[in-house]
């Protein structure tokens, strides 16, 4: 991702075919090591691709993945017709256990501004 994100940033700066040494450049100035063969299969996917055109094929598939939202909300779900209820109680009491603990381990004898 850090290959990529660099390789778009050289592209916004006018660099429109970026180098393996480009992306290095880049990512070496805030102190990060590029990873050879990431970079190297990076170059080679999009070597004489544009990168607009690439962009809006991106935004035009992640248009259709649906994203949530307007669907049924909550933590539990209603048993199927006939079906056992059990085991979403026993999950339910470990989650307890765990509130009441972490509960006890906030405070430790002293406050935030003591």
């Amino acid at each position: 991702m850090k290959h990529l994100a660099a390789y778009l940033l050289l592209g916004l700066g006018g660099n429109t075919e970026p180098s393996a040494e480009d992306i290095k450049g880049v990512l070496e100035s805030v102190g990060i090591d590029a990873d050879e063969d990431r970079l190297e299969k990076l170059i080679g996917e999009l070597k004489g691709k544009d990168l607009q055109e690439l962009i809006a094929e991106g935004s035009s598939k992640l248009a259709s993945v649906p994203s949530g939202g307007g669907g049924a909300g909550g933590g539990t779900s209603a048993p199927a017709a006939g079906g056992d209820s059990g085991p979403v109680a026993e999950e339910e009491k470990p989650a307890e256990k765990e509130e009441e603990k972490e509960e006890s381990d906030e405070d430790m004898g002293f406050g935030l501004f003591d």
